[in-house]
This record gives structure tokens, C-alpha cells and sequence, in this order.
């Protein structure tokens, strides 16, 4: 999949990684870009390859509209996402729905309603899920956000092959930290969310299925690749 002349879609693009995104798509030669929000008077991209869009992934409703309004879409990037802390055994289980119902059933439902125009591109066309490295490894204070981007990264692959034959390239993004509001007060090592975005853009032009975005997921990556129970291990600690 080519960014370059590409018509892009991206949920969660006001802010943060997603805000990031929607600037290196620009860079590397997007002709269109839907910057996708909740509230899309908060989209501040200044270009006019930009169109601020009304979305709210956990509104099928918001997501219909949202696929009719955009059917020339050629790139779904699924980047909305929210993070509520909380250990598997006495977390909030209210938060943990609400990650669920953002982290996986939004990027499930609003690959749906854009599959008909990304089998009608013609020149090819692609989805790209921004998971997480703790959707492949639980940290415990994340519990139920790293569950709800497991089932997103299980329903990547399901993905990946419910549209085998169909011209759509599945992408999978696995960064780790980024420093954006998402973890705003977290004392941790994190990613600058350009050098993130810049991976994810670049990975999509060399046609990978699987993006380790910065090198921390990079190194952590190759340690799941070779023994997935260390990697439990290394983050559980």
C-alpha cells in the first residue's frame, strides 16, 4: 500500500499519536486525509488536504455517517483509543468495558462500515489497527486496556484473513509508551509520537503486516517472537 496518493481516514486525529499520523501522511504525499474526532472542531491539521470529520467509534450511528460521508477512503487507520488503569482482579470494571468498547468493538465496527469502499479502491487498499506491545503481554496496572488491544490485535488477524483475496492489506501497529496526554503523569520511557507516526507511515509503504513503531516494541518484539512466556514475564515484573 502506497501513502503516497492515497485517500486516508483516521480516527482519533485530534490529538496525540493520531494528531502525528495525520502530519506524516501529509509529508509523504497523501492527496486526502479525514481527520477523524469526536468533536472535529478540535482538528488543527492547517492543510488543505484535511477534512475535519465527525466520529465516535463507540456510535454506530456516528460510524455510518461517517462511511457515507467519506466512501473514497483508501487507508482506514484505526488510532482511537482510551486507557483506564486498573489491576484484573479489583480494576474498575466499568473502565475495562469502556476500553472494550473503544479499543475493540470501535475499531471492529468502523472497519465494517469502510470495508465496501476499501474493495471498491482500485488500485489496492489497506487497514492499519494501532494496537499497543501489551496487547501481545499484560503490565498489570493496564489490565483492562491491554485486554481490550489483545481482542483488537486477535480481530487484526481475523481480519487479515476475512479479507485475504480481497485487494486489503491488514496492517498491525505495536508501539510501546508514547508520550501523549494518554499517559500523561506515567513514569516510564516513552516514545516521541512524530518518531512513532514516521515508523507506522514507513512500514505501510514497505507493505508490512506487523509495525514494531520505536525501539522499545522493536526490542520487546523480538524477545515475543523468540519466547512470548519471557516477554509475560518482563512486563508482569
Amino acid at each position: 500500500m502506497k501513502v503516497s496518493g492515497s485517500t486516508v481516514l483516521v480516527t482519533g486525529a485530534n490529538r496525540g499519536l493520531g494528531a502525528s499520523l495525520v502530519a506524516e501522511l501529509l509529508r509523504q504525499g497523501a492527496a486526502k486525509v479525514y481527520a477523524a474526532a469526536r468533536r472535529p472542531e478540535s482538528v488543527t491539521a492547517g492543510d488543505p488536504r484535511v477534512t475535519a470529520l465527525a466520529l465516535d467509534v463507540t456510535d454506530q450511528a456516528s460510524i455510518d455517517a461517517a462511511a457515507e460521508a467519506a466512501p473514497d477512503v483508501t487507508l482506514l487507520v484505526n488510532n482511537a483509543g482510551v486507557l483506564g488503569f486498573g489491576d484484573v482482579l479489583d480494576g474498575d470494571l466499568e473502565l475495562f468495558e469502556r476500553d472494550m468498547r473503544t479499543n475493540y468493538f470501535g475499531a471492529l465496527r468502523t472497519a465494517r462500515a469502510f470495508v465496501p469502499a476499501l474493495r471498491a479502491a482500485p488500485d489496492g487498499a489497506a487497514i492499519v489497527n494501532v494496537l499497543t506491545l501489551i496487547a501481545l503481554a499484560p503490565v498489570p496496572p493496564m489490565a483492562g486496556y491491554s485486554a481490550s488491544k489483545a481482542a483488537a490485535h486477535s480481530m487484526t488477524q481475523a481480519l487479515r484473513a476475512g479479507l485475504k483475496g480481497d485487494g486489503i492489506e491488514v496492517i498491525g501497529a505495536y508501539p510501546g509508551g508514547i508520550d501523549t496526554g494518554m499517559l500523561a503523569g506515567v513514569d516510564a520511557d516513552k516514545a516521541d509520537p512524530e518518531v512513532v507516526a514516521a515508523r507506522i507511515v514507513a512500514g505501510i509503504d514497505a507493505g508490512d503486516q506487523v509495525i514494531w513503531p520505536d525501539d522499545a516494541s522493536a526490542g520487546a518484539g523480538s524477545v515475543y517472537l523468540d519466547d512470548p512466556i519471557r516477554l509475560e514475564r518482563m512486563l508482569a515484573g
